[in-house]
């Protein structure tokens, strides 16, 4: 089994109380838009990290990241990126990796700083978006999410609210 810690659009800005809520967790994943290298620094010092650049990353960030990553953890597939788009409606990189690639078991994005999770029964495929955990935005109430996987299932979801964005 592993436990999962999921943010995104920290845009420059970690939350003090995200350390607190992926104390035992086993990997932080980072959906992109992270906003300075300090932010990537320092969550992957605290555990290991796996993220993909957003649309306001530097060439510095998008040098240590990818666009699009995807990588087997127990026995999911798993593809991250930023932008994504949603169920039914796929942002067009999106859409043509899953095309050309196949569809995950597991798609991870950020961007609309909207916390959703979702199946695609189109793709079957499960959905997931972290909402956002940084300052800038729309969003009201800074979120992530944190789950297990054992073997084949993602289990033992949480949506974690920080606060307000003030």
């Amino acid at each position: 089994m592993k436990r999962i810690g999921l943010l995104s659009d920290t845009h420059g800005y970690l939350d003090s109380k995200i350390k607190s809520y992926f104390a035992d967790i086993d990997e932080i994943w980072h959906a992109g838009d992270i906003g300075s290298m300090e932010v990537l620094d320092e969550l992957s010092a605290f555990k290991t990290t796996r993220a993909v650049w957003g649309n306001i990353d530097n060439h510095e960030i998008r040098q240590e990241t990818k666009e699009f990553l995807r990588f087997k953890i127990e026995n999911v597939d798993v593809l991250i990126t930023h932008i994504g788009g949603r169920p039914e409606k796929y942002s067009k990189t999106a859409y043509d990796e899953l095309m050309k690639n196949g569809a995950p078991k597991l798609f991870v994005c950020g961007h609309s700083h909207i916390t959703l999770v979702q199946m695609d029964k189109r793709f079957n495929m499960l959905w997931m978006n972290p909402g956002a955990c940084g300052f800038k935005g729309f969003h009201s109430v800074k979120t992530i999410l944190r789950f297990s996987i054992s073997d084949d299932r993602i289990h033992d979801l949480e949506v974690i609210e920080l606060g307000k964005r003030v």
